[in-house]
């Protein structure tokens, strides 16, 4: 019983969290390419800066609370935190964030706001998940295992 409950309690916390930073995204301008390719393309003379008060305040949040939070001995809804182990940089995490960047500059999307905007059922960004969960698969499949 006690272990229904948290579950259904671990779900009611990532369906809220989810839903507010998908609210988030669509506030924010995120969910839409041309405001995306806007901010992005900063020489063709019509620059959008506006997303860069998204990125400064994202950033203000977590430097703050980040420091706050792992100084807790463990998460409010978990059993351990989980931080990143490594910190070097390689040839797959530079390939890895070359073809992201690319991707998000040519179609003004990334992950995030890509799955809230498929909500809308457009084909663009139905496609768009369908290959990102692809190159998902990709990776798991071909990657080495430590």
């Amino acid at each position: 019983m006690v272990q229904r409950r948290r579950r259904r309690h671990l779900t009611l916390i990532g369906g809220v969290s989810g839903a507010l930073f998908g609210l988030g995204l669509v506030v924010s301008g995120m969910t839409r390419p041309d405001k995306v390719i806007g901010f992005l393309d900063v020489f063709s003379g019509a620059w959008d800066p506006s997303l860069a008060f998204v990125m400064v305040g994202a950033i203000a949040v977590h430097a703050v609370l980040f420091r706050l939070i792992v100084r807790r001995s463990s998460p409010l809804v978990g059993e351990r935190f989980h931080l990143p182990e490594r910190n070097d940089i390689d040839g797959r995490l530079v390939l890895g964030g070359a073809l992201f960047g690319i991707g998000w500059g040519l179609g003004g999307v990334c992950p995030g706001p890509g799955i809230v905007a498929a909500a809308s059922l457009s084909p663009s960004f139905l496609l768009f998940v369908a290959g990102m969960v692809g190159g998902m698969w990709l990776f798991q499949r071909t990657r080495p295992h430590d």
